[in-house]
């Protein structure tokens, strides 16, 4: 790994944003090529964020700071990817579920994956059942990501994935679900593919059930 990249890198996990953006500027400008930054800096340093965060060294005021810091550095990046015609890691479409406003939980989720290489459509809060089977149709996603923080809108998931089956195309994509009040039972009970606690788990199981590494 270059100077450049291990600097970028540990910048990422500090959550240095205007170093990350530098270091990103300045790996261009030497000609690196945008699938190593993306690869060796970024993406391999929200791996890092995630790991610590497993091992308790990191929590999630860290994962925050670290993924804002990815980000600026990857709106600097995605030109030069969307140039080079370099594909993700898979298509997600994002959202809170209808009746719920709560997104921290969400956001996190999205830029831990959006760090992993996955492209995020995010829908945002309050997400009815139609709006997830339309991104799902325009975008050709793979995953579907869900989340609630209410008891009382947790059912909003079982109707989204029914809406996805009578729109016949649950089959084209995997249902992945979190939120404080949720369990891998209750997961499984409402037919969802599967079920993350935290952002960090959220990644891991998404490239699992995509089969990607």
């Amino acid at each position: 790994m270059s100077d450049t990249l291990s600097t970028l890198f540990d910048a990422v996990i500090r959550g240095d944003k205007a170093t990350v953006e530098g270091e990103v500027q300045k790996a261009l400008d030497s000609g690196e090529a945008p699938q190593i930054i993306l690869n060796q800096g970024l993406i391999a340093a929200m791996t890092e964020v995630g790991d610590r965060f497993e091992r308790q060294e990191f929590f999630v005021p860290e994962m925050l700071i670290a993924a804002r810091a990815m980000q600026s550095g990857l709106q600097l990046l995605k030109p030069h990817l969307v140039d080079g015609d370099i594909s993700a890691a898979g298509k997600v479409v994002a959202g809170t579920v209808r009746g719920d406003m709560h997104d921290i939980g969400k956001n996190l989720v999205v830029m831990m994956m959006e760090g992993a290489g996955f492209e995020i459509n995010d829908l945002g809060t309050d997400v009815g059942p139609d709006q997830f089977v339309e991104a799902v149709k325009d975008s050709q996603a793979d995953i579907v990501a869900m989340s609630a923080l209410l008891t009382t809108t947790m059912p909003n998931m079982r109707a989204t994935i029914v809406a996805l089956e009578e729109a016949g195309i649950r089959d084209r994509v995997k249902v992945l679900v979190g939120g404080a009040p949720l369990t891998s039972e209750y997961a499984s009970e409402i037919g969802a593919d599967g079920y993350a606690a935290d952002a960090s788990r959220a990644v891991k199981l998404a490239k699992e059930l995509l089969g990607v590494s």
